[in-house]
């Protein structure tokens, strides 16, 4: 029964009452006996009305669907909206730092070039291949986990988290080359330009661009790593499907974003 339906029976209801109170109790006890059925046919009218079932009583919430949202796809559409939000505040991050980068490039230009004599530009191109590739696996983890394809979300997280590990192996190694060559800023720093001396405060901050700009990439790299290892788990649990996959997506959002700030990284600092 309906809700409007069981006001409608109330109401009929009330106006019988009414009819055979006045016809048979003149007295001044019949107003409140009226009062009293209504208020008891009201009471019931609304007990049927409560324990009507409702069509959105046969359908339980999806588990991962949190309490403040109306259903699954406003909230992967929120959980969109807030990754590229945060993707937007790192873009300024990144691009002041960036700004000051070609600042200083503009007035220490041999000395910038000079710096980048001491950069592997093939360990580079390498490391470079190998994030895209990570970007390509990652790419693949949205796409399975989109048709619920658990086996290969986990393989394609998986893949990615490998080759991510494999560019910060490899970044590591570039670190140790430089500090081993004197390259460190700082107290560390003991690197002389032979051909040009005068040159070597220039390459001193052009390292400190290098090692602040790489830092920072390889530190959003440890905390990607971070959060593949969580999404490997929690797609072996089963957790994604066609219905919910939001959180590999934003994953993989900000994995791209990640690979693309290196792109823009290597030949600003490997190929002056």
């Amino acid at each position: 029964m309906s809700e409007r339906q069981g006001v409608e029976m109330q109401n009929a209801e009330c106006k019988m009452q009414k009819e055979i109170l006045h016809s048979a109790s003149p007295d001044v006890a019949g107003p409140f006996l009226h009062f009293a059925f209504c208020i008891c046919f009201s009471a019931a009218g609304a007990e049927m009305t409560a324990i009507e079932p409702t069509h959105e009583d046969h359908h339980a919430p999806h588990p991962f669907l949190q309490h403040h949202f109306e259903d699954l796809g406003q909230q992967h559409e929120a959980s969109t909206l807030g990754m590229w939000m945060f993707l937007a505040t790192e873009i300024l991050f990144f691009g002041g730092v960036l700004c000051a980068y070609f600042v200083y490039r503009g007035m220490y230009h041999d000395a910038w070039k000079a710096g980048s004599h001491h950069q592997n530009w093939m360990i580079g191109t390498g490391n470079t291949a190998v994030l895209i590739g990570s970007s390509l696996t990652m790419a693949l983890a949205v796409w399975a986990a989109q048709l619920g394809r658990r086996k290969l979300t986990v393989i394609m997280l998986t893949l990615t988290l490998i080759l991510g590990s494999v560019f910060l192996g490899v970044k590591m190694y570039e670190y140790s080359e430089h500090i081993h060559e004197g390259l460190f800023p700082g107290k560390h720093f003991t690197f002389v330009e032979h051909n040009n001396p005068a040159l070597t405060p220039g390459v001193q901050l052009y390292m400190t661009f290098y090692f602040a700009l790489t830092g920072l990439h390889a530190l959003h790299m440890v905390i990607g790593a971070g959060l593949l290892i969580w999404m490997i788990w929690r797609a072996w649990a089963g957790h994604f499907g066609p219905e919910y996959y939001g959180p590999v997506e934003v994953m993989g959002l900000y994995w791209h974003f990640v690979d693309i700030v290196w792109i823009f990284l290597f030949p600003l600092l490997y190929l002056v």
